[in-house]
């Protein structure tokens, strides 16, 4: 898998919430608007090269750390 591949949305917004994180959180850390990380979550935008490895990275982190939410088993 390349450092830049981003899983789809719905995991995306799961693995953030497994997290206890909003979009604001993560927006701010990022130094992005939330609407702006809203396109990325939901697959509307793709984040530019500075912040496209950081957040796959992220979510690789997440993706080890709550693997339920990966697959959608982890309850909401």
């Amino acid at each position: 898998m390349r450092p830049d591949t981003l899983p789809p949305p719905a995991v995306r917004a799961r693995l953030r919430k497994a997290d206890g994180l909003t979009q604001q959180d993560v927006a701010d850390v990022f130094g992005v608007t939330r609407v702006a990380f809203n396109r990325w979550e939901v697959g509307a935008a793709r984040p530019r090269r500075r912040h496209l490895e950081a957040y796959a990275r992220l979510l690789a982190g997440w993706a080890a750390k709550h693997p339920a939410a990966v697959d959608g088993s982890e309850a909401e």
